[in-house]
């Protein structure tokens, strides 16, 4: 049975890289290494890994590497060093139409 990683790999310029394998190891030599010419991370090494999740099913990882994604640095920072109540605060909605705002 394969195991997945999804993880946030951050890059000597401060910004996040976030990727998916099925061999973590393997992964993190070739951004270290820079093997794919064409990566993100190919100019912005050295590359130190800040976060990884495994996952049984690949379709359950490329669903939470989509997710953080899209997330702000500030949320993905809060996943980073397990500070779940910031995470908490920076999931919630903020716009004008969430229920939480209506009364406003």
């Amino acid at each position: 049975m394969f195991s997945y990683y999804v993880y946030i790999l951050k890059c000597s310029d401060e910004s996040y890289y976030t990727g998916i394998t099925n061999d973590l190891n393997r992964q993190l030599k070739e951004h270290i290494y820079g093997k794919h010419r064409t990566c993100y991370t190919l100019k912005r090494r050295p590359l130190e890994i800040q976060f990884h999740e495994t996952f049984m099913h690949v379709l359950q990882a490329i669903y939470f590497e989509n997710k953080i994604k899209k997330w702000s640095r500030s949320k993905k920072e809060a996943l980073i060093i397990g500070d779940f109540e910031r995470f908490q605060i920076l999931a919630e909605c903020r716009n004008a139409t969430h229920s939480k705002y209506s009364d406003i």
